[in-house]
């Protein structure tokens, strides 16, 4: 499955034949793709913060320990509906492309953010945040995309660490807006006075933002993201022109094509490839039916032919043990991490009683009731440091360790943070908020390192890259039904350790959780990629013999 636009330099092997070309890494496209992605967790953090005091003005119940029950409910209403989908659009990705479902996921999610910031009941936030879930399946179709644009592995921990950081991004604007925006009326009654709109729908404003911004992710992505799907990316896309007319008029946001096209394709000879975005040149673009097209010649050595099989003949099998593993790993590691994300806001939210019953080392009840504003300016500290994590300490640990032994690392780890977490209550008041602080930066520590080595394995587990949308579809339905159940499990056993002063409870069964991902860790190998070495020496054959047909031409 060559991808002829993204050849880089050829470089000769030591017997004077050529090696494989090593394509430049693809900045620009994953640009276009980041924007495209950054909307989605501002859209998605942004109701952690005020969650705790919608839920609370529904006037579902009088009694607050049950607040966190109906929390776990709207956050799992997205991704329970996730997983009603995600295979569906991974295996349409594999059938249409990645570009139009990623697109049609973002609609999807600015239709649901605005629904739920018109919600007047709990229903019909739970329909908004169903709707969301059931229109986006942007997750596996996303990795899918990242691991087409990127296919050398000395890239991987580059690439696979760039959504993370968008998503980092995103999850330090989305509580900034969602705490500042929510309630307005109460936050600024200057601005914003009662009788309006505004105090009708309290949460709205916040969603609205969250709308705007997809908007302008949707944009970008019609103009500027090209297609990555092998049998798709030659298809024409008027998108795509409009994007070109309006890049031509500004030249440095150009792929340098002064040369011919040659040139671009095979890569400047006069500096490595990769060296920085003038060398980019992605997948070639054609808008014309009849632009010439590269078609590889026949092989003149019959020796060099490999049988091999290809997805969908007898024989070939797509859920390897190495692809189940990962799958598995990826879920559990979903389950826990999203529990805190959902369960740590509900911590800070939960008011403390007058007189706490404390009996160690297990029986304590206590809270924090701190106001939206400052649980989004927590949030928004998480993000910030999970974006410098994501830069400074992800690619050289992963480089240095390797991505299976530093999951298994981590896995192995993450048992500690849930059993310390629910003590933190027990902290004189001065000691409290730099606890949190240290909770916060040491779960975003562990989980801006766990999941791109995830995503890192189970790309390359995957039999064939033709089966990638599938795989990661099934992944991302896999982690969406856990984080589905996480809240709702975190959030019923948060009330019942409310009610019976064991109010670390919920946190200590995601302890428990991660020692189960912590054995399965054990258990993953590296590799799985024997069904499709056959496919990559093709491959190579294929971009050999592309470059001596350009060699031919030159001679000619």
């Amino acid at each position: 499955m060559s991808t002829y636009g993204t050849v880089g330099r050829a470089v000769r092997g030591s017997n004077g034949s050529r090696a494989r070309p090593t394509p430049p890494f693809p900045a620009k496209q994953m640009f276009v793709l980041a924007c495209c992605r950054i909307c989605e967790p501002i859209a998605f953090m942004s109701i952690f913060p005020y969650i705790y005091y919608m839920i609370e003005d529904f006037h579902i119940t009088d009694d607050t320990s049950k607040i966190s029950i109906y929390a776990g409910m709207v956050t799992s209403a997205f991704t329970l509906a996730e997983f009603a989908t995600g295979v569906l659009w991974g295996r349409l990705s594999d059938k249409i492309g990645r570009k139009p479902v990623l697109l049609f996921g973002l609609a999807g999610t600015a239709l649901s953010v605005l629904v739920f910031g018109f919600a007047p009941s709990l229903p019909v936030a739970l329909f908004a945040r169903a709707l969301g879930g059931l229109l986006n399946g942007n997750i596996g179709v996303l990795q899918t995309t990242v691991a087409e644009l990127v296919t050398v592995k000395e890239q991987q921990p580059r690439a696979y660490t760039i959504m993370p950081m968008v998503w980092c991004i995103g999850s330090i604007v989305g509580p900034m807006i969602g705490g500042a925006l929510a309630r307005p009326c109460i936050s600024y009654p200057e601005l914003f006075p009662r009788g309006t709109i505004w105090d009708r729908y309290p949460y709205l404003l916040p969603n609205l933002f969250s709308a705007v911004m997809v908007f302008f992710g949707v944009v970008i992505g019609i103009l500027f993201l090209e297609e990555t799907h092998a049998a798709k990316k030659s298809r024409r896309d008027r998108g795509r022109e409009l994007g070109e007319l309006i890049a031509s008029k500004f030249p440095s946001f150009r792929c340098r094509r002064s040369a011919p096209e040659k040139k671009c394709l095979l890569g400047d000879q006069s500096k490595p490839a990769g060296a920085g975005f003038d060398d980019e040149c992605l997948p070639e673009y054609r808008s014309q039916d009849n632009s010439p097209k590269l078609v590889p010649q026949a092989d003149p050595e019959p020796e060099e032919t490999v049988p091999h099989q290809v997805p969908g003949s007898a024989g070939f099998k797509i859920f390897t043990k190495p692809v189940i593993m990962n799958i598995i790993s990826y879920g559990i590691l979903a389950f826990h991490t999203m529990t805190f994300d959902q369960l740590l806001p509900v911590f800070l939210s939960t008011a403390p009683p007058e007189h706490p019953n404390v009996e160690l080392p297990f029986k304590f009840f206590d809270g924090f009731g701190l106001e939206t504003k400052t649980i989004g300016v927590i949030m928004s500290v998480q993000g910030i440091y999970s974006l410098l994590s994501n830069y400074v300490i992800v690619p050289p640990v992963t480089r240095r360790l390797g991505s299976l032994r530093l999951f298994r690392i981590l896995a192995i780890s993450y048992f500690a943070l849930y059993l310390v977490t629910p003590y933190i209550v027990l902290l004189p008041e001065n000691m409290r908020m730099p606890a949190i602080y240290i909770l916060v930066v040491w779960k975003c520590t562990f989980s801006t390192m766990a999941y791109p080595s995830n995503a890192i394995l189970l790309a390359n587990s995957a039999p064939s890259k033709q089966v990638l949308g599938t795989i990661n579809g099934i992944a991302a339905s896999t982690a969406s039904l856990c984080r589905a159940l996480g809240p709702a499990v975190s959030g019923l056993l948060y009330s019942l350790g409310l009610r019976t002063g064991y109010s670390g409870l919920a946190w200590w069964f995601s302890g428990i959780v991660t020692v189960v991902g912590a054995y399965l860790s054990l258990q993953i190998t590296e590799g799985g990629q024997q069904q499709d070495a056959q496919v990559d020496k093709l491959d190579a054959l294929e971009d050999e013999r592309l470059l001596d047909d350009y060699d031919d031409d030159d001679n000619v």
